[in-house]
């Protein structure tokens, strides 16, 4: 029998109509715009930069930027991935980008040529970021900032959870557990709620053993600031000094990166940089 209402009358009975009273729709996520800085000319890892660009150098079996993007991809809510670089190498992270999505899960890269060519014309990191928001109109948009040439071991899907709950500048932190080790970088102190109450450059004595890394997220209402730094005249080199110019006037959070992080400057920093992530390569 193909009439089921037939078939079992006692079970259905009388059908109730379909209630289509309208149900309030779940808030969507705002998405995030991430901004991989990659401009840079690494003169101290010479002769290796000559050629190819410090985050396509490979480190335990694959490009850096890899290494970046895998632990930034779980981040939910992505708009766009923009990766700044220079007119030397501008060509070749787009042959990255594109041989990345023929063997990953497609994600939407526009690279962005800053039109320098050496570091005597460079914009600089903060010029940079400023470069893409104005040429790309995404001021009013929430933008998640890091190094082309950071390592991470773990994802940073945390992070992208944390800087939307707290809709706050968040500065990425790093704890090197050694005060003679932290006098090399930024270091930082936070108050109890994590919020940063000091930002200090190589500092003879440290205050923490946290120091900032270039890992970064500005919310809509913060990224035009970015534009007024410039435009004061603040040095546009170096992206944590825009948040050394930001935390006197608004509360920046800090965010403490899990698992291993490794910053590439030297030879010496790649070879060890191959050696530890070789753990981590799958």
């Amino acid at each position: 029998m193909t009439n089921d209402e037939g078939a079992f009358p006692s079970k259905l009975g009388h059908r109730p109509a379909l209630d289509k009273t309208p149900r309030p729709s779940l808030p969507s996520r705002p998405l995030m715009n991430i901004l991989i800085l990659a401009a840079g000319y690494a003169t101290r890892l010479y002769p290796l930069t000559l050629t190819k660009a410090k985050p396509l150098l490979d480190v335990a079996g694959k490009p850096m930027m890899e290494w970046v993007i895998d632990n930034l991809a779980p981040i939910s809510g992505i708009s766009k991935v923009f990766v700044v670089t220079n007119n030397k190498f501008a060509a070749d992270f787009q042959a990255w980008a594109d041989a990345y999505n023929a063997s990953h899960a497609k994600l939407p890269f526009t690279i962005v040529n800053d039109g320098s060519t050496s570091d005597a014309d460079k914009l600089g990191a903060i010029g940079d970021i400023n470069h893409v928001i104005q040429k790309h109109g995404i001021a009013g948009e929430d933008l998640l900032v890091v190094a082309g040439d950071n390592l991470f071991s773990q994802s940073l899907e945390d992070f992208g959870t944390f800087s939307r709950e707290k809709n706050t500048p968040v500065l990425g932190v790093y704890d090197v557990k050694s005060l003679d080790e932290a006098k090399k970088y930024g270091v930082v102190a936070v108050t109890h709620t994590g919020v940063i109450s000091q930002f200090v450059e190589k500092p003879a004595s440290p205050p923490s053993t946290l120091i900032g890394i270039a890992l970064y997220y500005y919310p809509k209402h913060v990224v035009p600031l970015i534009q007024q730094y410039i435009d004061d005249g603040n040095n546009p080199d170096q992206p944590g000094r825009f948040v050394q110019w930001l935390y006197p006037r608004t509360p920046v959070h800090a965010w403490s990166v899990p698992g291993t992080w490794f910053d590439v400057g030297s030879k010496e920093n790649l070879e060890e940089a191959n050696r530890v992530w070789a753990k981590f390569a799958s």
